[in-house]
């Protein structure tokens, strides 16, 4: 006897809790600032941490591509938190994913979930950071399995009933060992791609009541911004002037420029430009307002 189509897969959604993220990737970037396909190599280096991607023939896993990792990371998170057990398969529906990321349930939605998957299983990785006390040679994906899971209609039509997946080894071992998994902001989605950056950035790193101090083009490089250091420094007036990164205020404070030459004398050719250095510091939180009177 056939299953009735409600049981033909057992799911993990929808999400009940919070959106949340493994710490390492909020601080580092591993996924390319666009909406469009990336089709070059992503490189982050400093003394104690490597970061490698190379793109598929789809491109690099780009930020938005991200909220599905985030999405499976919180899955994995509320599993966790209520004791259960955890394997590295997910199986979720594409509406319960749009209705968190606020995306629309339109079939091009659909469309770009596909090419999504496609890109977060091809985009390949390779890192020094470790992992639940181990680490990794060589490349990993993210997915290293994705499927679309279709049902037919009485009338023959093909609808989407489930998306499957695996994560990563490396993924899957930071979340369940390390247990350094931060919440995100409620408007986080809503954000554009360098101001998602920005947020991970500053929830990653700013401790309570310690501002965080960057050299302008130290946190361009954090942030996997990969177009010059001047376009970089237009976006952040624009991030600074707005202040609309959630939990966090926003400075970029810029050292005058040089002066002109003196009369007579030639401007010298490749002149740096003023220094600049962004400070982001915690907001405090919000007073929730009470109707008990006040004590006597």
């Amino acid at each position: 006897m056939a299953k009735p189509q409600g049981e033909l897969f057992q799911l993990d959604s929808p999400l009940l809790g919070e959106i949340r993220g493994e710490r390492s990737l909020m601080a580092f970037p591993f996924f390319a600032l666009a909406k469009n396909a990336w089709m070059k190599p992503l490189a982050y280096s400093t003394p104690t941490v490597q970061i490698e991607v190379r793109p598929s023939a789809r491109g690099v896993a780009t930020i938005y591509d991200k909220e599905i990792v985030l999405y499976i990371a919180s899955l994995m998170a509320a599993k966790i938190e209520a004791g259960m057990s955890v394997s590295q398969d997910f199986t979720f529906t594409a509406h319960d994913l749009f209705t968190v990321t606020g995306a629309n349930h339109s079939a091009r939605s659909y469309s770009r979930l596909a090419d999504a998957l496609e890109r977060l299983q091809g985009t390949q990785i390779r890192t020094n950071i470790e992992a639940g006390g181990e680490g990794e040679e060589g490349f990993f994906s993210w997915l290293s399995e994705a499927r679309l899971q279709y049902a037919r209609s009485g009338k023959g039509e093909k609808r989407l009933k489930a998306v499957r997946v695996r994560l990563c080894d490396w993924l899957f071992r930071a979340i369940l060992r390390d247990r350094q998994v931060l919440d995100y902001a409620n408007t986080y989605f809503q954000l554009g791609p360098i101001e998602r950056r920005i947020y991970e950035v500053a929830r990653s790193t700013c401790g309570e009541g310690e501002p965080l101090d960057l050299d302008l083009d130290l946190l361009r490089h954090q942030t996997g911004f990969q177009n010059p250091l001047s376009n970089f420094r237009i976006a952040m007036r624009q991030v600074a002037a707005t202040n609309a990164i959630p939990d966090y205020d926003i400075r970029l404070i810029e050292d005058a420029p040089a002066p002109p030459p003196a009369e007579g004398k030639e401007r010298k050719a490749g002149r740096r430009p003023a220094k600049a250095r962004v400070i982001i510091t915690r907001r405090a939180p919000a007073l929730v307002a009470t109707d008990e009177p006040a004590q006597a």
